[in-house]
């Protein structure tokens, strides 16, 4: 995004620096190594610092790189992580009382360790004051044209992301790309989870299920909390969204019939679930989505 010269086409250009605590071959966990020639005073004067991902599980940041990073904030640069990056501004008090992300695959444990934070699993980025957080890796690249539109304007952006062949904007979320839940594994609610799940085109009410499930109305609620942690209701919706993806993923079914088999009846009432939970449509949804060697057949 930021490392490469693209005033030929009428882009941007910027003064791109990688730096490390300590300068010289810095190994990577996916098997090659860079030569950082710059240490931190790079960012005294930096616009921008970035910290991109360094790991699944991240441990802990060398105190000069938080020190270096607050210093950043303090005097009015941009600070932005990409996908795991974002426990370093943790530790470095960034994101204490701001909105925030990270890849939806780390984002318990970052809202875990740093309780300060409002951590936002949904979202592609996030800029609270200056602080611009971004989840996994092609959201980084989401964050960087979101910060260039802002800071160089819409024309600058669009121009970049022709280059790069990629959308200006992005709609949407990445609640869409969490992979599928699967029915939980429930203890004595297991039978009846797995026959929902194969009629989810049918109507349910909480006494019809308490009765199938050979309970009272209100041990049957309590049993479902504690074996679910939701409501039948919010699991039924749930289950029936999970549905709706995989028709719209394998078939070439109309919406008004993937949402009567996912058991939503109207395509508003599927649109207005899909827009609520993944932040996208279900046209949408099936572009990005749907699996051309499945439909053909």
């Amino acid at each position: 995004m930021f490392g490469i010269d693209r005033s030929d086409t009428g882009g941007p250009s910027f003064e791109f620096t990688v730096c490390a605590q300590e300068p010289g071959i810095v190994p990577t966990k996916t098997g090659f190594s860079l030569l950082v020639e710059h240490g931190l005073s790079a960012t005294d004067d930096a616009d921008l610092v970035i910290v991109p991902a360094y790991g699944a599980q991240p441990a802990t940041v060398p105190e000069p790189v938080l020190d270096a990073l607050r210093a950043a904030h303090e005097r009015g640069a941009w600070v932005m992580s990409i996908c795991a990056g974002a426990f370093a501004l943790g530790e470095a008090g960034l994101l204490d009382g701001r909105a925030c992300t990270t890849h939806w695959m780390h984002a318990a444990e970052l809202a875990r360790r740093f309780p300060g934070a409002r951590v936002d699993p949904t979202v592609l980025y996030v800029d609270d004051d200056r602080v611009l957080t971004s989840a996994g890796t092609a959201a980084g690249i989401d964050a960087s044209l979101y910060l260039v539109r802002r800071e160089l304007g819409a024309a600058a952006a669009a121009v970049v992301a022709r280059r790069m062949v990629v959308p200006p904007h992005r709609d949407g979320g990445q609640a869409q790309y969490v992979e599928t839940p699967l029915p939980c594994d429930a203890d004595t609610l297991a039978p009846l989870l797995a026959w929902l799940v194969e009629h989810l085109d049918e109507e349910h009410s909480v006494p019809d299920l308490a009765a199938r499930a050979l309970m009272s109305e209100r041990t049957f609620a309590r049993r479902f909390r504690a074996e679910t942690g939701t409501t039948p209701a919010a699991w039924i919706a749930r289950q029936r969204l999970v549905r709706a993806q995989e028709l719209l993923e394998r078939t070439e079914l109309g919406v008004d019939e993937v949402a009567r088999l996912a058991g939503f009846g109207t395509a508003a009432v599927l649109r207005h679930h899909f827009g609520r939970v993944l932040g996208t449509s279900p046209q949408a949804y099936r572009r990005t989505f749907a699996c051309p060697q499945e439909v053909a057949g």
